[in-house]
């Protein structure tokens, strides 16, 4: 079950509640009011196929976030290279084409 993230209008406390997406979200655990704004503090993200929590990268330094893009690079290149061949990929995809290893 996914969680959502709350504020109490009555009492403005916040809180996260996980509960189905069909559910009511469940009373404020501070006054016991109904009246809740829903807060959007997170969202999933798509990263090339691998699901990942926006901002999770917000720790890493400059170089370790280089050191992956210049580890995934050339696999998005090779698979890309073989479905839809050199010449397309170098046209339309120039970033591609560069180290990032500098």
């Amino acid at each position: 079950m996914p969680l959502y993230d709350y504020r109490c209008e009555d009492c403005d406390h916040e809180f996260v509640a996980r509960h189905g997406f069909e559910e009511a979200p469940p009373p404020c655990p501070n006054c016991q009011s109904a009246a809740l704004k829903r807060l959007i503090k997170r969202a999933p993200a798509q990263a090339k196929g691998v699901l990942t929590l926006a901002g999770d990268s917000s720790g890493a330094t400059k170089e370790e976030l280089r050191s992956k893009w210049a580890e995934e690079t050339p696999k998005l290149r090779k698979k890309l290279v073989d479905k839809l061949g050199e010449d397309f990929v170098s046209r339309n995809a120039p970033t591609l084409n560069k180290s990032f290893e500098d």
